[in-house]
């Protein structure tokens, strides 16, 4: 197999995060370059200089695992940081909203007791959920040598964002019914795209820690063909 065949094998047989797969992928197809070149220095031919510089990197079987696993890694710490930083950041600007910019404070004075509970249950769920996503960044990271299935912290991430945000949704919703201070208001507005944005991309990455997890388990014990 000649170096450009086998590197989109490669690529074809990878998934996960696309900026980082096109660098394993480069670097990958750097080092076969690097090696044919080393190779047709000493007097073969370019195309068996290719063929031998390939073999000896190794067969799908052998490479695309490793790279897959590492996809998986960077898969989890994105999302663990997107929730680490993404949620607080969520919960304090909704806080500032609530605490010191009601439009008629005097909505306040309608709202059912069990408001304050949801309302601090939505926060503690939120704030854990970014604590565990913080964890997740440091087992992905520093933590590596103690975790041997580090794709196993990816996929749990994606379960934890894709069960726990339609809870905290409705929630939030809940919350919204039982007052009418913030209708119209520009903060108010501002912070709901922003809310939906960061929730949308949540769901985008955990999704994709899912399938990227779910790639490596499914390719260990078969081929890496495409």
């Amino acid at each position: 197999m000649r170096i450009d065949d086998y590197v989109g094998e490669l690529d074809r047989a990878l998934t996960g995060p696309r900026g980082a797969k096109r660098d394993l992928v480069v670097e990958a197809r750097d080092g076969l370059v690097d090696a044919a070149d080393a190779l047709e220095a000493g007097g073969l031919d370019r195309a068996e200089a290719e063929r031998l510089a390939v073999a000896e990197f190794g067969s799908l079987d052998q490479v695309a695992p490793g790279y897959q696993a590492e996809l998986a890694i960077t898969a989890g710490r994105r999302l663990g940081l997107l929730l680490f930083v993404g949620i607080p950041v969520t919960v304090l600007m909704w806080s500032a909203i609530w605490r010191f910019y009601p439009v008629d404070r005097s909505a306040w004075t309608g709202q059912p007791a069990s408001s304050a509970t949801l309302s601090r249950a939505l926060d503690v769920i939120q704030l854990l959920t970014a604590l565990y996503g913080g964890l997740a960044v440091l087992a992905l990271g520093r933590g590596a040598r103690w975790i041997r299935r580090q794709q196993a912290v990816t996929r749990s991430l994606g379960v934890v964002v894709l069960m726990l945000l339609p809870a905290t949704g409705l929630m939030s919703l809940a919350l919204s019914r039982d007052t009418d201070a913030l209708p119209g208001f520009p903060p108010a507005t501002v912070a709901g795209v922003v809310t939906l944005a960061l929730w949308a991309v949540q769901v985008f990455s955990a999704t994709r820690c899912l399938l990227t997890a779910r790639h490596v388990r499914s390719r260990a014990t078969g081929p890496w063909t495409t």
